[in-house]
């Protein structure tokens, strides 16, 4: 995926969340109210599926840290090593206690799968 797709989705993902704040005004029949397209989250077993270079929506917990930028994410269903890059950690503390939801892409080798982190955010 390229890098102008995850922008859009950072965006879309962003203006999503405050049209559900923003419940403000007429909302009925006219109003004109827009309908985003935004992927839902998905868990990690469903993910683990999706083929190679798919972008995904997980939400879930950090358990550890594996070193190199790498850490073991569980959610209900399982867990999935995800990479997330130091910039991403920028003013955020999560612990193993805090959920998170991780935009990310789906890399799948032989024997390997694992989510290249784009977007972090504690929910």
């Amino acid at each position: 995926m390229n890098r102008k797709f995850f922008v859009f989705l950072a965006i879309m993902s962003m203006a999503a969340g405050l049209a559900l704040n923003a419940q403000e005004g007429y909302q009925g029949n006219g109003s004109g109210a827009a309908q985003w397209n935004v992927p839902a989250p998905v868990t990690v077993e469903a993910a683990k599926t999706l083929r190679d270079n798919s972008p995904v929506i997980l939400r879930g917990k950090i358990e550890s840290a594996l070193g190199r930028e790498r850490y073991v994410f569980s959610d209900v269903s399982g867990s999935v090593t995800i990479k997330i890059d130091r910039i991403l950690w920028t003013g955020l503390s999560v612990d193993q206690n805090d959920t998170v939801e991780i935009v990310g892409e789906l890399e799948k080798e032989r024997t390997r799968v694992e989510v290249d982190v784009k977007i972090l955010r504690k929910i």
